[in-house]
Parts: structure tokens; C-alpha cells; sequence
């Protein structure tokens, strides 16, 4: 049977036409005992993209036609861009991907979100424009916002998001329970037409939007993320039990008398990692990675893994989390909590004194963890010597220290390679009772921390390579190499601040990157610079196939150590688990072929999405921490150039804010697109990305949920010009006294209005 790339290309090469299935099995020469497969290869291409059935039941390439398939995303201002799901025939001439400009006009009835089919129509400087020609999937039939009535009584909804470009109508008696102001869910019963807009009825009323966690509960709406779990579900995981069974046990490597921890933070609830490390007699390490076995409980296609799967990752937010799998699991039966025994799937690696990994078994196994440690308290050994800590945990202090000396070795082994570190420092937010943040500070990022996430990259790039060693289907963790244009804008930036990648097209590498990032280390440029050398990079994502990962300088990698709360993690215990049980038999090859790719691709789309709501609401929390703050003065750096201002985050909270250009009124800025900068047209005057600014809260927008800021030098030079202008003549003509005098059309108002309520 063919394989998904060969098909293509003999489509490609052999079919000069849109063709039926019957057609095109009949000139590719596929076997009558394979077809039935090979039609669900098709579809697979269909759903992915690349093929597209139109008219009469014939599949076309995509790239033949001029049509992409991609998700569209709109903008406030009313038009939008499809963003292409396959996106190798989507490139310009330079290698960036094109995504398709879409005027309002060529909208047609598709909404933010929706999976469309779009015609390129034509090519221009700025990249290809076209319009939709056909919705293949609805993003969502429902949409979170702000219920109201018009003047005539009648409801209607206002999306919270703001790329929803319509408001939904509701009509009398389809309200639930709202009042006018509460944030509601609105369920869309028929969608836009050219003529009108969409209709919609209440199913959801949230409450007030400053009421606390309505905010969480209007992000996980927004983005669509599944919270409770289904009866099903839970019902299964309570099943389950919440201890392991002696006959689970039965076969497996015991680890229980091997000493064993977990490290974690103060707050983390479930602990799906363990570690174990002895010296060997010649000197090396033997470095144990012991994972939750998640997959000995949640059997494929049981209501647990559908559920795991619909969610595709657990999200975190500042005040709770929303879990992959139920709490029963989650912090129970799958987390290896100390003294207990826990079923897991080990990596247990041989490394040598130039961190290499001479030899690694691989083992299902059973343990019974002896503590449950926290980066603090491994710090405050390692590098505190802390007497307190050091002397309640004394007999593990010997281990910690081995593990201190392994980390070392490692992390000399990645740099050698050219592993891209940005160890930049992150924030955490302290939150009140009711959800509200108290303060931002620069979240530690000590010695037990990098301990264990250089244990865990050694152990998921070990899995890796067995993996492809073995021929086991499997998800990969890929990052491709950078855009090769973008990798020259960002050349032609850095080239004015005085650096260098020193390195070009096929020659560039990952230690080019790191070595800029150890010249950069410790000046005002190194943060927003890494900012935009992250921005210039491909963003990591699953894949059937293993690419490597080029910020890592790793040949293969993948993720195999967080199955609790990620499904391509459980997905490659499974088949850890599957190849020992001997060779996958061909037919079962066949169909992980044709399943990894769509799995890959939605697992990545639900990570992406993760991101985005974890993100959106930390910054509306920090735009509301700021929302007392308005006149106050902080110093920051430019994060971020755009036509319309500067991106600018603040030094002392760690908020980013945004100078708009109308506000720097003291000349005509113009945009600098190469050197990420504003210049004053008659002041020469240039604000560039890492530049250090005084700024001002001007304003705290929280409709759009973002701080307005000023810059303190142009918002002082505006204010002395406005002081220096002569002020009008005393002596007014008699018409202009008399106008004066008049009263305004406003102040009338608002004295008949006060008459009237008097």
C-alpha cells in the first residue's frame, strides 16, 4: 500500500485532472483489496488539505487550483486572513508562508474561526489576496458576550471577542434568565447571510464581568475548552480505584526499593515525573526518568481517552486548571504521590562523563516514591546549603548532589551541540481571595528546576531515538529550521545594534543563535532581542514524522514525559507499549500511518490554543491591576514596533502597554520595517525595539483590554508647545462675544433634561 507522501506524488506526477476515486485508483494501480483503504487515504488528504473534492465527486490538488484550505482568522477592522493547513505550495518567492488577504467584501458569510476553502485571485507586493468560496467546518456554534436590548426591547449579544465581527440577535423568549450587562454563552441557531446577520438563543449566563472568576469562565467559553467531564468519564476513572491492584503489578520491573523522588512545585497536585541516580562502579551514571503509566488505565477509544483527546492538553490558569483527565486520575490513581505504590513506564540511561548516553533501557515498572520535594527545598540545598532543610532530608542530600553534578554535564553537552538556551526570566502573579492580582514578580528559575528539565529533554530525546531506531509509528515533537527571509530581516536588525548570527542560508545552526544570546547576556537589548529571535522562529508542534527539533540541535525528540496532561505523551507510551509486545503488524501500521498525521495536527491546533487562553487571561488580570494606575510613571523597554506604536513592557510589573502613534504627537513618525523602529520625520528622532523609555498610563481600556501609554519626553514636549501658544485677544468681535455668551447645544440639553427630572 502506498504511504500518504507517495500517493501525492504519484497524483502529482500521473493525474493531470481532478479525478473520481475510481479514477484515480485505477491509473495509480491500486490493488481491488486495498482500495477501500486507499479511499480513506484520500479523505485523510481531504481533511488535511492537500486534496479537495469538488463537483461530480473528484479529488483535486489543492495547489492546482489555486484554492487553500486553512482557518480564517478576521481582524476588528472588518477583514481577515485564511491561514493555510498545508502549508508547503502556500510559500512566496523569499520562503515565508502567504497567508490569504480577504477583504470584507469576500468574506461571504464565514465567521472568525471557521475552516474555509479560499481562491487566490490575485498575487501582490504584500502577498496574495482572494475570497472564500466555501465554509467546510464551523469553528463553533457558540459564542461568548455581553447581553443587551436596543431601544425597541429587542436582545441582542456583543461577542467578548472582538473578531467576531457581527452581533448575534436573540429573540424575545430565547434570553434564559439574562439581564442586560451579564456575560452570557449564546448557542447560534442560523448563521449570516450576505443580507443578514446571525440569530442566536442564550444557553449560558455567566454573570457579571467583574464578578470573581467570570473572567476564567469567559476565556474558557471564548476558546472553546471543554471543563467539566463527562458522567462517563468519571465513572470510569472511579472504577478505576485509587490504588494499584497486585495483579497490575504482575511482570513488571520493580523499582520500589530503589530510592526515588519527585520534584515539583509548592502548588502542583498531580506529579506524573520521578527520578532515581546512582554512581556505577566505572564511574558513570545511571539516571532513572520514571514516568506515570497513564496508558495502563486509559485504554484507546474508552470515554477517558476520547475525553483526553477533545482536550488534547490540560490548561492552566492563575487561579485553576482545567485537566486533561478527571481529579481521580489526575491527582490520583496516576500521580506518583510518595509512599504509594505507582505503575510507570521508565527510561533508565547510562551517561558518561561528556553526557552522552552510552546505553538505556526502557521498562514498564512499578515504584514507591520516597519523597515529594519542591524546587525550593532542592535549592536551598544545592545552592542555600540551607542547615534545616539539608537536615531533614539527609539521607536524600547525597542524591541531590549527584543529580547536581549530572546537570552540570548535561547542560555543557547541549551548549557544545548548540542548544538554544534563552533562560530569560519569567513572571508569576500573586492573586487575591477573589482572583485578582496582587502583585507581579520575577518567578525563580533555580538549580532544581533546570535539574529536572535537563533530565526530562535527555529522557524524551532517548525515547525518541528508540523510537525511530525500532520503526515504531509514533508523534514526534518537531521544530523546523527558521524561515530563511525572516532570518534575514531579523540579520539586518540585529547588523545595526552590532551584532551578528555569522552565519547564513544552509550554514546557519542552533549554536549561532546561542552564541548571539551569550553576547547579548545581561545588556538592555538581550530581552526584547529574544523576544524577536523567538518570533523569527518556527513554533514547535507534533508530527508522525520525526523532522528533529532545531532549537534543541536534537536529530529526534519527542514528548514522553508529561502524560497526565498531554495526549501526544500518551499516545507515545502507547506505542512504547505496543512494540514491546513484539513487530506492529502490518495492517495495524497502516491504519497509526493514516491516523498519527490528523492527531499530530489537532494535538498541535489544541496546544496553540492552550497558549492563547492562558495568555489572554493573564493580560486581562494585568490590564486590571493596572486599572488604579492611570498617570503613574514606570520605566520599560520596547518589546515591539508596529505602524501604529510601540509595544512597551513595564520594568517594575512586568506589563506590556501600548504607545499608540497618535499619541506622540511632537512629529510624523514614520514605520522602519527592517529596523524594527519609528522615526520622527522633522526631529529624526527614533524609537527602536530594546530601547529603554519613561512612560506614562494614560489609559486603561478595559473593552479592549489594553494599557494605553505615553511617552514621558513627547507627552512634556506636546504640553510646553501647547503653553508657549499666544492666547486669543480679550477684545472679541460682538458676534463672537454673543456666541460665547449663547448657551450650547449640550448645556441646553442638559438643562431641559434637569428641568424635566426637577
Amino acid at each position: 500500500m502506498y504511504s500518504r507522501d507517495e500517493i501525492l506524488q504519484l497524483i502529482r506526477d500521473k493525474v493531470h485532472h481532478p479525478a473520481s476515486a475510481r479514477e484515480l485508483a485505477q491509473v495509480l494501480r491500486v490493488p481491488r483489496e486495498e482500495r477501500v483503504s486507499f479511499k480513506r487515504q484520500l479523505k485523510a488528504l481531504v481533511g488535511e488539505g492537500v486534496l479537495l473534492q469538488i463537483r461530480g465527486n473528484r479529488f483535486g490538488l489543492a495547489e492546482k487550483m489555486d484554492l487553500v484550505v486553512g482557518r480564517l482568522q478576521t481582524n476588528p477592522g472588518g477583514f481577515g486572513f485564511v491561514v493555510p493547513e498545508h502549508l508547503a505550495s502556500q510559500r512566496t518567492d523569499r520562503g515565508a508562508r502567504a497567508d490569504i488577504y480577504i477583504a470584507a467584501g469576500n468574506l461571504m458569510e464565514a465567521m472568525h474561526g471557521d475552516r474555509v476553502v479560499a481562491r487566490i485571485e490575485r498575487q501582490t507586493p504584500r502577498g496574495p489576496e482572494g475570497r472564500i468560496i466555501r465554509i467546510l467546518q464551523r469553528s463553533s456554534e457558540t459564542v461568548v458576550g455581553r447581553f443587551e436590548l436596543d431601544s425597541a426591547g429587542l436582545g441582542y449579544v456583543v461577542p467578548f471577542d472582538r473578531r467576531v465581527l457581527t452581533d448575534i440577535h436573540v429573540p424575545s423568549g430565547q434570553w434564559s434568565s439574562a439581564e442586560p450587562g451579564d456575560m452570557v454563552v449564546v448557542e447560534i441557531t442560523r448563521w449570516p447571510t450576505a443580507t443578514r446577520g446571525p440569530i442566536g438563543h442564550v444557553v449560558e449566563v455567566l454573570g457579571r464581568i467583574d464578578e470573581p472568576g467570570v473572567d476564567t469562565q469567559i476565556v474558557i467559553r471564548k476558546h472553546h475548552i471543554p471543563d467539566a467531564h463527562g458522567e462517563e468519564a468519571v465513572e470510569e476513572a472511579r472504577r478505576l480505584g485509587g490504588a494499584v491492584r497486585e495483579r497490575d503489578i504482575r511482570g513488571r520491573t520493580d523499582f520500589r526499593r530503589v530510592t526515588t523522588v519527585t520534584i515539583d512545585g509548592e502548588h502542583a497536585r498531580d506529579f506524573d515525573d520521578a527520578v532515581t541516580i546512582e554512581r556505577l562502579p566505572n564511574g558513570r551514571y545511571w539516571l532513572g526518568v520514571h514516568i506515570a503509566d497513564v496508558s495502563q488505565y486509559v485504554r484507546e477509544g474508552s470515554a477517558l481517552d476520547e475525553e483526553a483527546y477533545e482536550r488534547g492538553t490540560s490548561v492552566y490558569f492563575p487561579e485553576r486548571a482545567v485537566h486533561m483527565f478527571p481529579a481521580e486520575l489526575a491527582t490520583g490513581l496516576c500521580s506518583l504521590n510518595p509512599h504509594v505504590d505507582r505503575l510507570v513506564q521508565s527510561c533508565l540511561m547510562e551517561v558518561d562523563g561528556r553526557g552522552t548516553v552510552v546505553r538505556y533501557e526502557i521498562h514498564e515498572g512499578v515504584i514507591n516514591s520516597d519523597a515529594r520535594m519542591t524546587y525550593t527545598d532542592v535549592n536551598a540545598i544545592l545552592t542555600g546549603r540551607d542547615p534545616d532543610t539539608m537536615a531533614r532530608h539527609v539521607e536524600l542530600v547525597p542524591m541531590f548532589e549527584r543529580m547536581r553534578e549530572l546537570f552540570e554535564i548535561l547542560l555543557a553537552r547541549r551548549r557544545r551541540r548548540g542548544s538554544i538556551d534563552f533562560d530569560l526570566p519569567e513572571t508569576e502573579v500573586v492573586l487575591s481571595e477573589l482572583g485578582e492580582i496582587e502583585a507581579i514578580i520575577p518567578s525563580e528559575r533555580n538549580v532544581a528546576h533546570r535539574l529536572i528539565e535537563e533530565f526530562m529533554l535527555l529522557a524524551n530525546e532517548t525515547v525518541a531515538a528508540h523510537l525511530v531506531s525500532h520503526g515504531v509509528p509514533a508523534l514526534h515533537r518537531v521544530h523546523e529550521p527558521p524561515d530563511p527571509k525572516k532570518v534575514e530581516d531579523f540579520e539586518a536588525f540585529i547588523t545595526t545594534l552590532g551584532y551578528t548570527l555569522a552565519a547564513h542560508g544552509h550554514a546557519l545552526r542552533p549554536t549561532h543563535f546561542q552564541k548571539l544570546i551569550d553576547r547579548m547576556r545581561g545588556t538592555p537589548e538581550e530581552r526584547p532581542i529574544a523576544a524577536l529571535m523567538l518570533r523569527t522562529m518556527q513554533k514547535a508542534k507534533y508530527d508522525a514524522a520525526p523532522h528533529g527539533h532545531f532549537g534543541l540541535a536534537a536529530e529526534h525528540y519527542t514528548h514522553f514525559t508529561s502524560p497526565i496532561r498531554r495526549y501526544p505523551d500518551l499516545v507515545v507510551h502507547r506505542m512504547l507499549r505496543e512494540s514491546r509486545s513484539g513487530a506492529i503488524a502490518e495492517a495495524r501500521r497502516e491504519e497509526l500511518e493514516e491516523d498519527l498525521p490528523e492527531v499530530a495536527r489537532y494535538t498541535s491546533e489544541m496546544e496553540r490554543r492552550a497558549d492563547e487562553a492562558e495568555r489572554e487571561l493573564l493580560q486581562w488580570k494585568k490590564v486590571r491591576f493596572m486599572a488604579d494606575k492611570v498617570g503613574d510613571e514606570y520605566h520599560g523597554y520596547v518589546t515591539g514596533v508596529a505602524p501604529f506604536g510601540l509595544f512597551v513592557e513595564l520594568v517594575e510589573h512586568f506589563v506590556e502597554g501600548l504607545v499608540h502613534i497618535s499619541s506622540m504627537a511632537d512629529d510624523y513618525y514614520r514605520y522602519v520595517e527592517q529596523q524594527h523602529m519609528l522615526r520622527g520625520e522633522n526631529t529624526k528622532r527614533v524609537y527602536r525595539l530594546g530601547d529603554r523609555v519613561l512612560v506614562q498610563v494614560v489609559r486603561v481600556d478595559m473593552e479592549r483590554r489594553q494599557v494605553d501609554l505615553g511617552l514621558v519626553e513627547i507627552l512634556e514636549a506636546v504640553r510646553r508647545e501647547a503653553r508657549a501658544l499666544p492666547t486669543r485677544s480679550k477684545v472679541a468681535p460682538k458676534r463672537e462675544r454673543r456666541r460665547a455668551e449663547r448657551p450650547g447645544r449640550r448645556e441646553r440639553a442638559a438643562r431641559t433634561k434637569g428641568g424635566r427630572r426637577g
